[in-house]
């Protein structure tokens, strides 16, 4: 049955989904498809992808395509999307290659308004470029014409309104550097992880029986009819 589920939801990315995209790369994973939305034009993202969706925590890609304005988010491969994660853009979104976001991590180029001009619909908007191997924590905020160095990490909660150089983790409101990365320590990516996809196979796979192994079948099917039940 869950194999069967799993075809559906293939057959879904491919005929719904990925039409949105500018480009979805190949190797592709989402979970929680429907709660996975693309909205606007120029939104593309790179090889092996991994989106994690759910009910309550809808992933949302925007950009805004209007009075001169044309947004565009690229995303490089590799990279990791938690539940409730928003990347807005009404310039541009760079991402590189490996970058991972936390629960309902927030990434925006724009302000949306005028700071006087309540109706303006953008206001102030310039490029956001995140360099690989970058890991926004939870709840996170990255602020527009910000640039975060390759490897950097910022921190659960932190508002980030200037730049980041690479290899720190930052912290705080507004976001300060509260350490420096050991030179010495070797960095393992998500693009480490995709090296084997074999490995890779067996890590979901044990993964999916640990989390499944007091379910059944009535239990299974009873949680896509009422997502909301703890199975």
């Amino acid at each position: 049955m869950k194999r069967i589920h799993w075809r559906f939801d293939q057959n879904y990315i491919k005929n719904t989904l990925t039409p949105q995209f500018e480009k979805l790369g190949v190797g592709s994973l989402v979970l929680g498809v429907k709660y996975l939305h693309v909205n606007g034009e120029g939104i593309s993202v790179g090889d092996f992808s991994t989106f994690i969706s759910a009910p309550d925590s809808h992933i949302h890609l925007t950009t805004w395509n209007a009075d001169k304005h044309e947004g565009k988010i690229e995303i490089g491969d590799y990279c990791l999307f938690s539940p409730g994660v928003r990347i807005s853009a009404a310039t541009k979104i760079k991402i590189g290659n490996s970058c991972m976001f936390a629960n309902s991590a927030y990434i925006s180029d724009s302000d949306w308004h005028g700071i006087y001009d309540r109706a303006l619909p953008v206001g102030k908007s310039k490029q956001v470029t995140l360099h690989d191997n970058v890991w926004i924590g939870d709840g996170a905020i990255v602020s527009k014409g910000v640039t975060i160095g390759e490897n950097s990490i910022v921190g659960a909660r932190a508002v980030v309104i200037k730049d980041v150089p690479a290899n720190v983790i930052v912290a705080g409101n507004p976001a300060q550097i509260i350490k420096e990365l050991d030179s010495k320590e070797k960095i393992i990516s998500r693009a480490d992880m995709f090296s084997s996809p074999k490995e890779l196979d067996e890590l979901y796979l044990e993964i999916d029986r640990i989390s499944l192994k007091q379910n059944s079948l009535f239990r299974w099917i009873k949680s896509k009819f009422y997502p909301s039940s703890d199975q």
